[in-house]
């Protein structure tokens, strides 16, 4: 087992190194830019057109809110939760949730989780849960080390040192079961497919974080989470199939080793440790 059950498309990823490599060796040849071969690498304009493509796909989040927008209607229109706003750009979480027992949950897009957004977050004040949900569009990307990244390197250290609670998080978006994701919930069981929209979605993969924040004097090992104390996350998870054997549960331990603050971080599914990390001093800058 592993940390996350999908894995990445090895086929796909060789063909995106192959045409990556073509990309470089014929792009003199495309378009009608009038340079030879070495002028045209020489201009600059191969770099600066393979740049801005690249931050358009980084920058832009609309494909993103589309597919929570689209997830947040269908739950919203089915009854299991009361409604949902965008958060606006005025603040750092970007939806609110409201859920039938009167909570509120906020939620904090992000992207693959191997990057330094990750560690950008603020729990707002007013929220009873709080949850991040990556979604990550790249097929080519690698699910597993993303996911490790994110919960470990990242959110982990983020979380005993901003002191600042994250109740759970949703890997899940619409490449998930795709030809550039397989997911082996779905290819096991094809009817555990869910139309939305224009999407064909598998359960989606859930961790639980502690309730409480890690603290190396009062607080060392605090239990994850169960499914029922996070009322969003249970909610998705029902809706969309999701078997309780499926759910994982994050612990975050905490010391002091001399100077550092360290910590140590597991994951279990179904009972059984399916990551785990040695203990990893904390660096701030």
């Amino acid at each position: 087992m592993s940390i996350i059950p999908c894995t990445a498309n090895d086929e796909l990823r060789g063909r995106i190194l192959e045409f990556a490599e073509v990309l470089k060796t014929q792009a003199h040849s495309l378009g009608t830019h009038g340079l030879d071969e070495q002028e045209f690498y020489d201009s600059g304009l191969f770099r600066g057109a393979i740049e801005r493509i690249r931050g358009q796909f980084s920058a832009t989040m609309r494909e993103k809110r589309d597919f929570v927008s689209r997830v947040l209607n269908w739950l919203q229109d089915r009854g299991d939760i009361d409604g949902w706003e965008s958060a606006g750009e005025a603040n750092r979480h970007d939806y609110t949730v409201e859920l039938p027992s009167g909570r509120t949950c906020a939620i904090e897009l992000k992207g693959c989780l191997d990057g330094n957004n990750t560690n950008i977050f603020e729990r707002p004040p007013h929220c009873h849960e709080f949850v991040m949900w990556s979604v990550c569009t790249n097929p080519g990307a690698n699910p597993r080390h993303n996911a490790w990244s994110g919960i470990h390197t990242r959110l982990s250290a983020e979380i005993i040192s901003k002191e600042q609670r994250v109740d759970g998080l949703i890997i899940w978006d619409m490449v998930c079961g795709t030809i550039g994701r397989p997911c082996p919930k779905v290819e096991a069981d094809p009817a555990r497919l869910t139309v939305v929209g224009p999407f064909q979605l598998p359960p989606p993969c859930i961790y639980l974080f502690p309730a409480t924040i890690p603290s190396p004097r009062n607080n060392p090992k605090p239990e994850p989470q169960q499914l029922d104390q996070v009322e969003f996350l249970k909610i998705l998870h029902e809706a969309f199939g999701g078997h309780d054997d499926e759910v994982n549960r994050v612990r975050m331990g905490v010391k002091y080793e001399g100077v550092d603050t360290v910590r140590k971080t597991r994951v279990k599914r179904d009972d059984e440790v399916v990551a785990k990390s040695d203990w990893t001093a904390i660096r701030r800058s």
